[in-house]
């Protein structure tokens, strides 16, 4: 995979662009600002990524290699899509023999190679279409998904962290052994229950802020290695 890391601004485009529009809110001008001078988002558009967000999954996978033999990948929360085009590339996806499955409950324009539902994730028939789309065992379940937020800290933590427990929960329902689970969180402590459900399941559980996260987001990773299998509740369960 390409580094992530960016050595200047490889854009052309100058750093440091003040938006100058006074009609505008001053919070939506200093996020505009922001946006606009953000190396990442810059190099997103040179190298036809959807969003910033694809250098986040690519730093982690430089230093953890979770996209390494990956076959089939599921992405939950998909939308705009940057993440999915990463994982159609890896799996050698297409329309033909599609290998990823995305779903976002926002609209989401097409990939090649990806099966996309428009269909919120906590849809009790969102589990069987997702594994029906991706046409077989997955390796690697992604989440970027993240409530939307309220302005009240603590709700936000709790909100995202339910669709993170959520996720952990599908992932070791569908993955295959030896697979990865990698979810976004938020700093302020995942749940203890949360964390012994990956670690009865995962060999290795991590947290991962990558570079490329903005230092003044209060968004991790959460991030399983390893699945150990079904095999032992099988067991468990004829006993």
């Amino acid at each position: 995979m390409t580094k992530p890391t960016i050595a200047g601004n490889r854009t052309g485009r100058k750093l440091g662009q003040r938006v100058k529009n006074k009609k505008m809110k001053a919070s939506s001008r200093q996020w505009l600002q922001r946006h606009i001078n953000d190396p990442y988002v810059q190099r997103a558009q040179l190298e036809g990524y959807r969003a910033r967000a694809a250098f986040k999954l690519l730093e982690i996978d430089e230093k953890h290699g979770i996209l390494k033999g990956a076959r089939r990948i599921i992405d939950l929360g998909a939308a705009p899509g940057s993440w999915s085009q990463i994982a159609a590339k890896v799996t050698g996806s297409t329309d033909d023999d599609v290998r990823v499955a995305a779903i976002d409950f926002l609209e989401m324009a097409q990939l090649p190679g990806v099966k996309i539902l428009q269909l919120d994730f906590l849809d009790p028939a969102a589990p069987e279409q997702l594994m029906e789309a991706v046409g077989g065992t997955p390796d690697l379940v992604l989440s970027d998904m993240a409530a939307p937020t309220t302005g009240h800290h603590r709700t936000d933590h709790l909100r995202t962290m339910h669709l993170c427990e959520v996720a952990a929960h599908f992932a070791i329902e569908v993955l295959g052994e030896g697979g990865h689970f990698l979810a976004k969180t938020f700093q302020g402590g995942t749940e203890k229950e949360l964390l012994n459900l990956l670690k009865q399941n995962f060999k290795q559980v991590v947290h991962v802020k990558p570079a490329s996260s903005r230092a003044e987001s209060v968004e991790m990773f959460l991030l399983a290695k390893g699945f150990k299998g079904r095999k032992r509740e099988a067991d468990e369960t004829e006993a």
